[in-house]
């Protein structure tokens, strides 16, 4: 049977039902949102004369919400307008709803006796065929289906999503007896495919894969913190990004998740799992218990482990101190090892060097940390029989750079081993067959750039295999289709005669490195007879923009005609993109910022990833784009007018200039086709994994239809003087309506004149290289002024630009 998914209905409007459901609309399904009908009226209702047969009443609650989802931040949809695919009902009225449906998900409250109730209900409307799962995070879903007919359980499973769904990878993917093969491959496809899932396989056991792992690595945690007396800052700092793990590191999740959940969870397992050995760790602390009573919940109350106040007009974070359960000044955490490899970047040589480190650092690492990694390995085959899944839900649920197999060969497994038995810590038995066999390792490379992991069943490698419709460049560096190299970028084969240039410095900034390889890669396509080249990477951002630290070094040494070299450098290197006698599709994801939004904007065609975040944000560090951004983006306003020679451009203009003065960056790759920054053609991945895959067949479709190389534009209309002196009467008045600094002013006067044209009396036309050669002269102006200079300064140092 096939399995086609077209319209969904999830059963729950609280949090995470709600936003289930937006990211089901983000993905362009219909949804169904049902939830409970209200049992009494509010007061605001009451006074309205309102009853609970009111249509309005009845559906309180789940458009309640709905309106949670649409409000949420981050935001859970793409754009507002997606949320119109999703129908508000309840389950007394509307179950009916769930017989049009091709996937019904319950995400309900986690007891087994309502859910159990609302399948029965289910049961009556549901067509047969039509896949059900639950969302449950703890519950055996094998007891959830009982009593449920023999077509229900054949097409029940555990569909568990991570909050928030849309930025949380992980799916986890647990079968009972009775699921058909073909239900679980149809879930896993369309996770994959269309919600830009990342599918992991799990047994049906407590807390299933990931919650299982993380929340005992965090109550562990704590447990070592409370035992050696470590703050919470320094706790924070040694479980964020130091060792690869979020930034929210321990307590500052505990806060954003809700004390009340992660106690939800962990008392879970405490009453599931009386087999494991482990078991007292999912005991809740005293202090827990207190903070609870409290109220202290996290940010859903304002305080938890942290506090938000306010003194003096401005914000300032508290922290709790654990022996008075007051809050205080934060104390900045302070450790040798921690400060010697901070600027390592190497996340993994980092970890080795702080693991055994002999300070204060080292040992709560070392103590976590193999605990973690023993109580995982303990956990094979009840969790699962594949370490790939492990790490995998670790790195996609918890967004560990690492998954702990990964961690444990990091560190060493022999050395690490050896140094647990010192301790004397119990070895699991499996692990000691593999050191004996001569296996040092859960993953490793071959001779040919093959990758293999450890098969737990058959106690031997087995090759990871290529997944169809997938590409990742580092088994392809792995297997020398490296082309050519330097430490900003690599030229890459990625097969069928397609090119991919990938960035790969620092925060893939830009620098000159990247520009030299920019023209190399479009050069070589064409030369070697190439099909096209495609701009990817799978750093953790596209590309943040130009390298500002290079410019504001220059920039102190008086080095202008250096700075006008690098400049014209990447404009040049743009227009080589653009008018590539090959195609060349740009396929960004995550940050593209400034000169990353830049190169995405020149390339023939755009295959973005869902979660692209894209802009122009130069105005922040007292510039202009002028890498032919500005140029561009007002080409695209230009685009939109209606071609009519009486049509009034200068709303279009406007539009450029808003954009670009307030460094507006699109939240998702669908809103960066709203603002312009991609084309209503260029395409969108949902999954972030296919993304080159997407654009190389974007390339070889371009080439096989007959590309065809642009012709540089000389017919650009620009208004000249007059829409000039608009722009700057607009400015005066936001300056004295004190919503602008003078220095905003200055730099968006420099703006103003590029988009108007310059100093034209009139609407001309002009060529593109007109307009490249006014941005440089503007960049080249603000950047030798001292304030410019001290704003970029305040950037690089503090993340975010200064404001006057």
């Amino acid at each position: 049977m096939s399995y086609k998914i077209r319209k969904a209905a999830v059963l729950g409007a609280g949090v995470m039902g709600s936003q289930i459901a937006a990211h089901f609309a983000n993905a362009g399904i219909p949804v169904y949102l049902l939830d409970i009908p209200p049992k009494e009226l509010t007061e605001k209702e009451e006074k309205k004369g309102l009853s609970l047969d009111d249509p309005a009443v009845r559906n309180r609650i789940v458009n309640q919400g709905l309106e949670g989802a649409k409000k949420a931040k981050p935001a859970a949809f793409f754009v507002p307008e997606f949320a119109e695919l999703i129908t508000t009902g309840n389950f007394e009225d509307n179950m009916k709803w769930v017989g049009e449906v091709d996937w019904i998900i319950e995400a309900i409250v986690e007891r087994l006796d309502i859910k159990q109730q609302l399948f029965e209900q289910v049961e009556q409307h549901r067509k047969p065929g039509t896949i059900v799962s639950s969302n449950t995070s703890g519950i055996p879903i094998h007891k959830i289906a009982e009593g449920r007919s023999d077509d229900f359980r054949q097409h029940f499973l555990g569909t568990h999503f991570f909050n928030p769904p849309r930025y949380l990878k992980l799916l986890e993917i647990i079968r009972i007896d009775e699921t058909k093969d073909e239900v679980v491959q149809a879930i896993s496809k369309f996770g994959e495919d269309v919600l830009g899932r990342s599918n992991v396989y799990c047994n049906d056991v407590p807390n299933f894969i990931a919650n299982r792992i993380g929340i005992f690595s965090m109550m562990y945690g704590v447990k070592v913190m409370m035992d050696e007396e470590y703050t919470i800052e320094e706790v924070d700092q040694l479980t964020g990004t130091i060792i690869g793990r979020q930034k929210s590191a321990t307590f500052r999740t505990a806060d954003l998740v809700g004390l009340d959940t992660l106690v939800h969870v962990a008392n879970n397992l405490y009453e599931s799992v009386p087999y494991d050995e482990q078991r007292e760790v999912f005991k809740i602390p005293d202090l827990v218990n207190t903070m609870i009573e409290r109220n202290m919940l996290g940010e859903k109350t304002n305080q938890g482990f942290y506090k938000k106040v306010k003194e003096n007009g401005e914000s300032k974070i508290l922290t709790l101190d654990l022996q008075s359960l007051d809050y205080r000044e934060r104390k900045k955490a302070s450790f040798p090892s921690v400060e010697m490899y901070r600027n390592t970047d190497d996340v993994k040589e980092r970890i080795q060097n702080l693991v055994y480190s002999k300070d204060r650092a080292g040992e709560y690492l070392w103590k976590v940390l193999s605990e973690t990694l023993l109580y995982t390995a303990n956990r094979l085959p009840e969790i699962t029989d594949d370490i790939r899944n492990v790490d995998k839900a670790m790195k996609w649920g918890f967004g560990w750079e690492l998954g702990p197999f990964e961690y444990w060969d990091t560190i060493g497994l022999e050395k690490s081993v050896s140094k647990m038995k010192e301790e004397e810590k119990q070895i699991p038995g499996w692990i000691e067959d593999m050191l004996n066999n001569g296996m040092t390792s859960f993953y490793k490379i071959d001779d040919n750039g093959d990758k293999h992991y450890f098969d737990f069943n058959d106690k031997q490698y087995r090759k990871i295999e290529e997944r169809p419709g997938f590409i990742l460049l580092s088994p392809l560096k792995r297997k020398k289709k490296v082309l050519k190299s330097n430490a900003g970028a690599s030229i890459i084969d990625i097969g069928d005669g397609v090119l991919n240039l990938e960035f790969h410095s620092k925060m893939n900034a830009i620098g000159p490195d990247m520009i030299q390889m920019m023209n190399t890669a479009v050069k070589m396509a064409d030369d070697e007879g190439y099909e096209g080249l495609v701009i990817a990477n799978h750093g953790q951002n596209f590309s943040v923009g130009a390298n500002l630290m290079m410019l504001l070094m220059e920039a102190q040494d008086e080095n202008w005609e250096e700075i006008d070299m690098i400049v014209r450098a990447f404009q040049n290197a743009n227009m080589n993109l653009r008018y590539s006698p090959k195609p060349v599709v740009v396929a960004p994801h995550n940050m593209t910022l400034g000169g990353g939004c830049e190169v995405t904007m020149h390339g023939d065609a755009v295959q973005a990833s869902a979660e692209t975040y894209i802009g122009q944000v130069e105005f922040g560090a007292g510039l202009i784009p002028a890498g032919g951004g500005t140029k561009e983006f007002l080409l695209r306003m230009l685009e939109r007018a209606p071609d009519s020679k009486e049509v009034d451009l200068f709303p279009y203009v406007r539009q450029a200039f808003e954009t670009i003065g307030m460094a507006k960056v699109a939240t998702s790759a669908v809103e960066a086709k709203k603002f312009g920054f991609l084309h209503d053609d260029d395409g969108v991945t949902m999954n972030s994994e296919k993304v080159i895959y997407d654009a190389k067949q974007r390339v070889l479709a371009m080439a096989k239809t007959g590309y065809r190389m642009p012709v540089q534009r000389t017919d650009i209309p620009v208004l000249g003087k007059a829409v000039y002196a608009n722009m700057l009467v607009g400015l005066y008045m936001f300056r004295e309506g004190n919503f602008i600094s003078e220095y905003d002013e200055h730099i968006a006067k420099k703006l103003a004149y590029v988009l108007s044209g310059g100093n034209l009396v009139g609407k001309q036309y002009v060529s593109e290289q007109y307009l490249l050669d006014l941005e440089r002269e503007a960049i080249l102006s603000l950047i030798g002024e001292r304030k410019t200079q001290e704003r970029m300064a305040h950037l690089l140092k503090k993340g975010k630009p200064l404001r006057n």
